[in-house]
């Protein structure tokens, strides 16, 4: 038996023995590169250089510094320590992949691991899905490790390659930056113009990993643009320029006088006694110019606020026909005719955040962090404050981006959802019924005026087909004489149910004699990503194109939406905003139709109504405004048509841009409104 036993193991060592020698340090080098090319190819929209060779060069750096770490060991843990980083990094990459094929962004960890939860719970099935349907990519991407871990041994101890990896990494990088800094605006996603989603792009995920904790632990800090620190000068009106003795026959009204909307605070004052970084934050709100009251100040004073996200919702839904309440709505209220909801990043709580709190989204926590401070800005604190009654409802999970926790602290006396009281009037389904959820919470208010409501969709919610999504099924009769494709069929009576909802509300607004003392305010979360071309949602081509009616081949197009704003009392004054508008500026233009007390230097958006001049930014330092467009990905700025600017002008406005992401970003860090709340305080 011994003697079998001798001759198995002899045979086990002849064969460990015939494997290939391949040092763990050489294996993860090229593990950084393939796994890098590999991501790179499968979402990039085209493959082109010299993107490509700066990613490539970027991951040989970063595979030769994990070369290093891995040479310092001896071979056999050497090799061990190389197989783990290799599965580690596996993980990371697919994760990307997968999160830029459902959203069409990339995200990083800390977003991730917010909704991470949430995702594993409420959406396992799509998970499961996405999984199945990858399981290729999965293959290649694990491949490379099963065959070095199985099939090569660690290499002999011989001289270290420590220094001469050590010296090809300083290389590589050195490499690399002359690269980088010789293409014209390539190193301000280093620099000045960091975002996550272009650096992945860029110069590869293990650079914007590196670079999101850098950023991360930075101070606030902001450029100097030539922002004007003045209010401008209010023009005269006609009556105060006409002489004096001519209106001696006839009383005059007095002229119209406009005041800077801001609250009593000495932000210089502040910044001479705060620390360094609220100290700079407190210089750059001093440096801002205010917007003014304007002749819609105070429009809707005293009235009821029904504040609603719409899940995925565009205004490409919206037909006279098809959806007659939204038709009216969006046409009878205030028109905005070129508004925008950026994609930010962060899912649906991002695209909430910044319809409620007005500043940008910098993560997915984003919300819960922000909570952490007074958020007295928000129009739901400001109506409280006047004594409102209020309340949030949500037709999801209650728990989901723990809103249980943040909406009572963005003005609400309460927050509702399935899980804590919805599911007694909302049938438990995906996705859930809107006009169940408006139906089942409205008649709860109509007597106990004025009163702030908040909504949190969630019929719209992607994927679309009548097997999957249970509003699509519902509604599908309604749809099924279109010419459209199936997806974009599916997708438009999943948000009939928000008709259905709106119908019904105005209907009961009306019934209750206060459809004139009622605004009703929508915007969406983001633009329909579950109709792009995605192994998530099921859907093998993009749909968008269709949907939008024309190419839909940039941000300015995906992101372009409808903002209604609309009361009874307005329909027959036909205002129109055609300025360029988003997502950031609906609080600031609340606070003003309203009449509440805010500072408009607290904010990043404007007042849509007054003469601030309008500019609406992405996350990745694209922007637009009444004079041209501004594309980060090429690096271009585009004038109107019969437009003429300065030739600083792109460089100016990105400056602004900069700041203001700065801005909304130390807000959160630094817990800034706290200070301002203290300081209003005293």
């Amino acid at each position: 038996m011994a003697k079998k036993q001798g001759k198995y193991e002899s045979k086990e060592k002849t064969a460990a023995r015939r494997r290939l020698r391949l040092p763990g340090w050489l294996f993860i080098l090229a593990v950084v590169v393939y796994d890098e090319l590999l991501l790179h190819l499968w979402t990039a929209d085209a493959v082109t250089f010299p993107r490509l060779g700066v990613v490539l060069l970027f991951a040989l750096g970063c595979g030769t510094v994990l070369a290093l770490v891995t040479s310092l060991l001896k071979p056999r843990p050497g090799k061990y320590l190389a197989v783990g980083m290799a599965l580690v990094l596996a993980v990371l990459y697919m994760m990307e992949y997968f999160i830029d094929d459902s959203f069409q962004v990339f995200m990083s960890l800390t977003v991730v691991a917010a909704g991470a939860g949430g995702v594993a719970t409420d959406f396992a099935g799509t998970v499961v899905n996405l999984l199945r349907a990858n399981l290729w990519r999965i293959a290649l991407v694990l491949a490379p490790i099963a065959v070095y871990a199985l099939g090569f041994r660690a290499s002999r101890r011989r001289k270290s390659a420590a220094p001469a990896l050590a010296l090809a990494a300083a290389a590589v990088y050195a490499l690399t930056m002359l690269v980088v800094w010789a293409i014209p605006g390539y190193a301000d996603g280093l620099t000045t113009a960091f975002a996550f989603d272009n650096a992945v792009s860029d110069y590869g995920l293990n650079v914007a990993l590196v670079m999101d904790v850098v950023k991360g632990g930075e101070g606030a800090s902001f450029t100097e643009t030539p922002e004007p620190t003045e209010p401008p000068t209010q023009e005269p009106t006609e009556e105060a320029t006409e002489d004096s003795t001519a209106g001696t026959e006839a009383p005059t009204e007095p002229p119209v006088v406009y005041e800077p909307q801001v609250l009593d605070i000495d932000f210089a004052a502040l910044a001479a006694a705060s620390g360094s970084n609220l100290a700079s934050i407190h210089q750059y709100v001093a440096s801002l110019t205010p917007s003014m009251t304007n002749e819609y100040t105070g429009l809707f004073a005293g009235k009821n606020l029904i504040l609603i996200t719409a899940e995925a919702f565009t205004g490409a839904v919206i037909d006279p026909e098809l959806t007659p309440t939204l038709y009216r709505l969006a046409n009878e209220g205030i028109r905005f005719t070129d508004y925008y909801q950026p994609m930010w990043g962060a899912g649906t709580t991002g695209g909430e955040y910044s319809n409620v709190v007005g500043l940008v989204p910098g993560s997915g926590s984003c919300m819960k962090e922000a909570t952490q401070q007074d958020l007295f800005l928000t129009i739901g604190n400001q109506l409280q404050d006047l004594g409102y009654t209020s309340a949030a409802f949500h037709n999801n999970s209650y728990t989901y981006y723990d809103r249980h926790k943040t909406h009572t602290l963005l003005g609400y006396d309460k927050f509702i959802g399935m899980g804590n009281g919805m599911e007694e009037g909302v049938k438990g389904v995906w996705p859930q019924s809107d006009q169940e959820m408006f139906d089942f919470t409205i008649t709860d208010y109509l007597d106990a005026q004025p009163f702030s409501l908040y909504y949190m969709t969630v019929s719209g919610h992607s994927a679309y087909s009548t097997g999957g999504n249970a509003m699509s099924r519902k509604n599908y009769d309604a749809v099924a004489h279109l010419d459209r494709s199936e997806a974009i069929k599916c997708y438009i009576a999943a948000n009939l149910e928000l008709e259905y909802a709106m119908a019904s509300l105005v209907s009961q607004l009306e019934a209750a004699g206060i459809a004139d003392d009622t605004v009703i305010v929508i915007s969406s979360d983001h633009y329909p990503y579950g109709l792009d071309e995605s192994d998530t949602w099921g859907t093998s081509a993009s749909y968008l194109s269709e949907l939008f009616g024309e190419k839909c081949d940039s941000r300015f197009v995906r992101d372009r939406n409808t903002l209604i704003i609309w009361s009874g009392s307005i329909e027959d004054q036909d205002i129109v905003v055609d300025a360029p508008t988003y997502s950031l500026d609906i609080l600031p233009t609340l606070s003003n139709l309203f009449g509440v007390e805010y500072d408009s230097r607290l904010l990043v958006g404007r007042d849509v109504f007054s003469d601030t001049a309008p500019l609406v930014f992405w996350p990745d330092y694209s922007w637009k405004t009444d004079k041209g467009t501004y594309d980060s990905s090429s690096r271009t700025f585009t004038p109107n048509e019969g437009v003429t600017v300065d030739e600083d002008y792109a460089k100016r406005i990105s400056a602004q841009v900069g700041n203001r992401l700065t801005y909304s970003k130390a807000v959160q860090t630094y817990d800034y409104f706290n200070d301002v709340v203290k300081a209003l305080a005293e």
